[in-house]
């Protein structure tokens, strides 16, 4: 019989412009594409630990959508909300009850989330903390909604990358946006 892995995965879900860039040279992100097609509620029904640097995790961890916003933006960041957050930082020590903070061991930390019971890990990012992940071997699944875009410059997804990954694809979905979604697993033969 074939012992079953049933760690949990951590997986990047990100959106990438064509040229590889997850934001403008500003910090923007008007370019990214949001539609119910996309069944973002199905993976954040998938996951119930999100994983944030602490830059990423000021900017978004508690952000709270404007009044105006519709029924369905409110309930996406109700959903996001209500997972169990973890920020990465070498200064920050808090912990309250929704968040706590590792400052060091990140390799040990992530194995023993991984090995706790419950649904997958979603790696949010910024984009040193997703460098860090990748150099330690510790992204499972790139989920890359790749965004009819090219923005020429801005922040790349992908810098610093120390070590080659083989990759195989999983799935491809093409939205009616243009917007095509890629989900890579990582290779480990």
């Amino acid at each position: 019989m074939t012992k079953v892995d049933l760690k949990r995965k951590v997986i990047l879900d990100l959106a990438v412009t064509l040229d590889g860039f997850i934001e403008g040279k500003n910090g923007e992100i008007d370019w990214c594409i949001m539609e119910p097609e996309m069944e973002f509620t199905n993976f954040l029904n998938q996951i119930d630990t999100i994983l944030y640097g602490r830059k990423s995790y000021d900017l978004w961890g508690n952000y709270i959508p404007n009044r105006e916003d519709s029924n369905t933006v409110q309930e996406l960041w109700k959903l996001v909300h209500s997972k169990e957050k973890y920020v990465f930082s070498r200064t920050q020590t808090n912990k309250d009850d929704r968040t706590t903070y590792i400052n060091e061991n990140i390799c040990e930390e992530v194995k023993k989330l991984k090995n706790k019971p419950g649904k997958d890990i979603w790696l949010y990012g910024g984009s040193s903390l997703i460098t860090t992940f990748i150099n330690l071997g510790l992204v499972d699944e790139f989920r890359l909604s790749i965004h009819p875009i090219i923005l020429g410059e801005g922040k790349p997804l992908f810098i610093d990358i120390n070590q080659r990954m083989n990759l195989k694809i999983v799935n491809t979905r093409t939205f009616s946006s243009e917007v095509v979604q890629v989900i890579y697993q990582l290779d480990r033969i």
